[in-house]
């Protein structure tokens, strides 16, 4: 199933992030984790790609986990800032094989003390999504940054960038992290004025322990909320409490997205089937599978 068969109708749908093993001598347990995740039944999975090299090969074959063994719609991610344009065409076939239908396309980190771009590589997603759509009837989406993309000057210039994307094909986005709401409506109004007008897919982490906070805002710049830094502190030496403190923070984002009409999120599971489980049973009538 493509996934913009999913995201283009009025039914709330929430979806789960896997991550692929570094070592294949762990891909039974991920397999199991895959499983477990499936049993939830979100709308649909996705797995990342390791775009540094190791869990890079095993993005395919957790993706046919998720969707020829599992049965659930899956939702491979792509990133090209460490790949070869030969390395994203071998795995755009191996997807192709396998019958697996949706590509999230990134570029990437870039590799610290390496020259980019090679002359074989992608500069840009925009690239890459034009390159993909080349290469087969696939589902594609993209990455977008309600609080702006680290690299970009200003929100502006960012979504000049992101409207490329959608330019060379990119049928829908999913957000960077947030822990403020209003934060993506107002991105939402930028993004529409912009002529962006493909589905947005809410990306929501559940911050279950204290180290989360400093790992994630390093990560994607995000803001957190005075009201969050207060949970963490009165929480976060207890992992229990900032466990379900977490899983009802984030479950009282969805509930307030759903019920401002964003109808589509992603939880970033961090391979936790209970933490998912949890924030799925707390949206048990409002969330329909």
């Amino acid at each position: 199933m493509r996934i913009t068969e999913l995201l283009n109708t009025e039914r709330v749908t929430i979806s789960c992030e896997l991550f692929p093993p570094k070592k294949g001598t762990q891909l039974e347990n991920y397999k199991k984790i895959v499983a477990d995740m499936a049993a939830l039944r979100p709308a649909y999975m996705s797995v990342t790609y390791g775009a540094t090299g190791g869990t890079s090969d095993y993005t395919v074959e957790l993706a046919n986990e998720v969707y020829n063994v599992n049965h659930i719609p899956a939702l491979a991610h792509l990133t090209c800032a460490s790949s070869t344009r030969e390395k994203v065409a071998s795995v755009v076939a191996e997807l192709k094989e396998k019958g697996i239908e949706n590509i999230l396309a990134l570029r990437g980190d870039i590799p610290e003390n390496v020259d980019f771009p090679l002359p074989n590589q992608y500069r840009h997603a925009s690239e890459l999504i034009a390159d993909i759509r080349a290469q087969g009837n696939f589902c594609i989406g993209g990455a977008c940054y309600p609080e702006g993309h680290p690299e970009a000057e200003t929100i502006f210039e960012d979504l000049d960038h992101l409207k490329e994307k959608v330019d060379a094909g990119c049928e829908f986005l999913t957000t960077q992290m947030f822990f403020d709401n209003n934060i993506l409506y107002n991105f939402l109004y930028k993004a529409l004025k912009k002529g962006i007008d493909v589905p947005v897919v809410a990306g929501i982490m559940p911050i279950t322990n204290r180290a989360q906070v400093r790992k994630s805002i390093a990560l994607s710049g995000s803001m957190v909320p005075k009201r969050f830094l207060a949970i963490v502190d009165r929480f976060g030496d207890d992992a229990a409490a900032m466990k379900q403190a977490g899983i009802a923070y984030a479950t009282e984002q969805i509930i307030d997205l759903i019920a401002n009409g964003v109808n589509h999120v992603h939880i970033y599971t961090m391979n936790k089937p209970d933490i998912a489980g949890a924030i799925l049973a707390n949206l048990s009538d409002i969330y329909v599978r």
